[in-house]
């Protein structure tokens, strides 16, 4: 009966169990959450736009299943879109994947679905995009760091590991301080260099960068950031001015008079100026005076330039030569200050050392104003000859214009007739004799005035040679 009794109570517990199981499965769904994520580990992603894809079996709760997933690199977060179709969850980046590089998603956390289900989740997987190259590298690069170089002819060189894509290197990389320069590719992409488009600036110091932006020609990116400095300052000697002199053509070159600058300074010379080391062509327009000379400034030599007259500066004045602080050197290094040295030229004045009018009249003073002397005239061809000596020599060619430049006119009365030009004589370089006739005396007295040009206009013994002004004196026609 016992035995009966114990067989009664398990059949009787058992009938319990099934019908609890049946009805708790009727109402709580206890099966796991089936998930599937594409792609799967270290696999690759065929393209910039393709999404990852997290299949569920059942329909989630949307809000919280997304934020359970995170996809990043060694660059930080990757920002992409979610959405789904069905009960799957797509993810795509919104600037695209990167080539090369590994991405990491974590999907950990609790989901839960629609049919009330609740299930934590611990899922990493790391996957490629596009490919799975190695990234590039930079190898060598010129200027080193910390080196000296010249300002001139500088050229940056970088060498890569593989081919590189133009556009995005180019883009990465930034030169401090330079403005528009060249780039120039060889080596199938691995080999750039570029060349400012004009000098660097002295004793300074320049940096570059090349950003992990710049990529292959496969679109992978460097796997780093770049960037080196270097100081122009391999030139440590400023410039300055070392001579002025004064310099004489011959035969289309300039050579030194052996004179000093200060007092030497002669007709027809030109001045020039030597400096410490090569310099720029910033030194032809170094040289200013006071007060004003117009001329120009030629290349003597790589170290020293020489100022040419357009004429020769006036006698008795002192003059100031100024180098600008502003020069430099083939480095770019000003002298820093103005230098400056006075002159007065060697070019004298033309004078009269002596005047004899008809052999008996000695006019020696001509700074008398209205100063009349009285000349015998003949009476029959009303001649007179005057000799006039001069300070300096003429040359043969300037010998020739000189009479015509100096003349006589009847000044009174004014019914007097004009004087004729008879006779010249240059009995000397520095002697001209000079006969008119015409000359009339009578009962009242005659006037006649004789006028020798100067200024620049003037009589000229020589090229840039003059007398300060015109020489004017008068003669009484006497018999």
């Amino acid at each position: 009966m016992l035995r009966l009794l114990n067989n009664f109570i398990i059949v009787l517990l058992c009938a319990f169990y099934f019908l609890s199981c049946e009805y708790l499965d009727q109402f709580v769904n206890l099966q796991p959450i089936g998930i599937k994520i594409e792609p799967d580990n270290s696999s690759v992603l065929p393209g910039f736009y393709s999404p990852v894809i997290i299949s569920f079996d059942t329909e989630m709760k949307k809000t919280e299943t997304e934020k359970v997933i995170n996809i990043h690199s060694d660059s930080g977060l990757t920002a992409g879109d979610l959405s789904w179709k069905n009960n799957n969850l797509y993810f795509v980046p919104v600037s695209g994947w990167t080539a090369g590089i590994r991405y990491n998603l974590d999907f950990t956390g609790m989901i839960s679905s629609i049919d009330g289900r609740e299930q934590r989740i611990d899922h990493y997987i790391s996957f490629y995009a596009i490919n799975r190259d190695d990234p590039p590298l930079l190898e060598w690069y010129s200027p080193f760091n910390g080196v000296s170089v010249s300002v001139n002819d500088v050229v940056f060189e970088f060498h890569f590991s593989c081919s590189m894509d133009r556009l995005t290197v180019e883009s990465a990389l930034t030169l401090d301080g330079i403005g528009n320069k060249t780039f120039n590719w060889s080596d199938d992409g691995k080999i750039l260099k570029v060349t400012p488009d004009r000098a660097l600036s002295p004793w300074r110091l320049y940096r570059w960068t090349l950003k992990d932006s710049a990529k292959n020609i496969n679109g992978v990116p460097l796997p780093k950031s770049y960037s080196g400095y270097f100081t122009t300052d391999i030139d440590q000697i400023l410039p300055e001015v070392e001579f002025i002199y004064p310099v004489l053509s011959s035969d289309g070159c300039w050579y030194p008079t052996g004179t000093d600058i200060e007092t030497g300074l002669g007709a027809g010379h030109g001045i020039a100026v030597t400096f410490n080391k090569p310099m720029s062509e910033n030194a032809l327009r170094s040289l200013r005076f006071e007060p004003s000379i117009t001329g120009r400034t030629e290349l003597l030599s790589e170290n020293s330039i020489v100022f040419i007259f357009t004429r020769d500066p006036e006698p008795e004045i002192v003059y100031t030569l100024i180098v600008s602080g502003d020069t430099r050197d083939l480095e770019g290094l000003k002298i820093g200050a103005d230098f400056s040295i006075n002159f007065t030229v060697d070019i004298p004045y033309l004078n009269i050392i002596s005047l004899t009018a008809n052999e008996n009249s000695v006019i020696d003073n001509f700074s008398v104003v209205n100063n009349v002397t009285p000349v015998l005239i003949s009476s029959a061809r009303g001649e007179l000859s005057v000799s006039i000596r001069f300070s300096l020599p003429f040359t043969n060619e300037e010998k020739q214009t000189v009479p015509q430049k100096i003349n006589i006119l009847p000044f009174f009365p004014r019914t007097l007739p004009p004087v004729a030009l008879q006779y010249v004589s240059w009995i000397s370089d520095d002697r001209l004799i000079i006969r008119w006739e015409g000359l009339e005396s009578g009962e009242v007295p005659n006037y006649y005035k004789i006028t020798i040009p100067g200024g620049k206009g003037g009589i000229n013994p020589q090229k840039g040679i003059y007398m300060k002004e015109d020489i004017i004196f008068y003669l009484e026609a006497v018999r």
